[in-house]
């Protein structure tokens, strides 16, 4: 039994120094500390170039601590670190440089840090606001026709009613090295529409306004459209300049009590889609969507537009009683057109909750 109780007894001596081994092993180890995880830059100007910031640490352990890896949560942002072994006691930095060109507005970034450091991964965060450059005439205003510079070939007015004339201006700069200004009695202007510059007259390198004035009433017309204008100036009196006035005219309800509107027409539609399936080039093809007035006044249909000429709509009548329904047949075309064909047509009516609604048409044309 000696030899034995020898055996046990040596293991129990192994076991209890490997104990203390371990023990002493985790009470000496590095520690990580930063002096702060987060930096503002504050503002910072957009063509300044990069910038940087150095977080500072401190290994307050027992153990030299190593940073294994710095990793940017975007390509914006460059990580740099202490490479050797941060002793006991020493300092080592986690340096992170931010470039903001072409990266105008508010910024936060991050850098996620791994070391050898028991709970050593830590987040740094850099943060700030890139004041944008300031952009040069031609940046601002790229389109270039003779000496006027516009942003846009197309002018986009946005919705409006037909109760009344609405305008907006648009920011041009005269490029030319002689005054410019509109020759009102050239050019080719719908009625609808008028052009006027502010000032009057634009001298050589200054900036002003094309004010775009649209009546709808005159286009007589719902919906969307798009208008070219074309017009010259004088600095440039044998070249014409070709713009297009982009605007959806809804009609206009004056203010209505709750009354009014219960008591107003209703405009219903049985279905808002269908879908042909597979068609040949060149067929022409026909379905029919049921229009009903459910309100209480009679419904009078506007006006109702394909968004393409191969999409056509009729209507036996545009005036509905209340309760009364009728067929709206929807023609469309194929031919020319192949894949996959998404058409619309919009119908405009006196509906004041609805006045314009959509239904829409698919097909695969081979």
């Amino acid at each position: 039994m000696y030899p034995f109780k020898k055996s046990l007894r040596m293991r129990l001596i192994v076991i209890i120094l490997v104990s203390i081994f371990y023990s002493v092993q985790l009470q000496a180890q590095g520690k990580i500390e930063f002096a702060k995880i987060t930096h503002d830059f504050g503002d910072v100007d957009e063509n300044a170039g990069p910038i940087d910031y150095s977080f500072q640490f401190k290994n307050t352990g027992d153990q030299p601590i190593k940073i294994i890896q710095v990793k940017a949560s975007c390509g914006c942002t460059t990580p740099g670190w202490t490479k050797e072994l941060v002793m006991p006691g020493d300092s080592g930095f986690i340096k992170a440089q931010y470039n903001p060109r072409n990266r105008p507005g508010q910024f936060k970034k991050s850098l996620q840090v791994t070391s050898n450091a028991p709970g050593g991964n830590a987040t740094l965060f850099i943060e700030g606001y890139v004041k944008p450059a300031p952009k040069t005439v031609a940046e601002e205003l790229p389109l270039k026709m003779g000496g006027l510079r516009i942003k846009y070939k197309s002018l986009n007015l946005g919705r409006m009613t037909n109760e009344k004339p609405v305008f907006k201006s648009f920011d041009i700069h005269n490029d030319a090295d002689e005054a410019m200004s509109l020759v009102m009695e050239r050019g080719m202007i719908p009625e609808f529409i008028s052009l006027a510059l502010q000032p009057q007259t634009l001298e050589p390198n200054e900036s002003g306004q094309l004010v775009v004035t649209y009546d709808p009433k005159k286009k007589g017309s719902l919906g969307f459209h798009t208008d070219n204008v074309r017009f010259f100036t004088s600095e440039a009196p044998g070249e014409m300049k070709e713009l297009f006035v982009v605007a959806t005219i809804e009609e206009y309800f004056p203010p209505m009590t709750a009354e009014e509107k219960a008591n107003a027409p209703r405009l219903a539609i049985d279905r808002t889609n269908h879908d042909f399936g597979r068609l040949t080039e060149g067929n022409t093809v026909k379905t029919t969507f049921q229009i009903s007035n459910t309100g209480k006044n009679t419904l009078s249909i506007r006006d109702t537009r394909g968004n393409c000429g191969c999409t056509v709509s009729s209507l036996p009548k545009t005036e509905l009683k209340p309760g009364e329904s009728i067929p709206m047949t929807v023609t469309f075309n194929t031919s020319g057109r192949r894949g996959r064909q998404y058409k619309t047509v919009t119908i405009f009516s006196n509906d004041p909750i609805g006045p314009s609604q959509m239904i829409s048409i698919r097909a695969d044309v081979n």
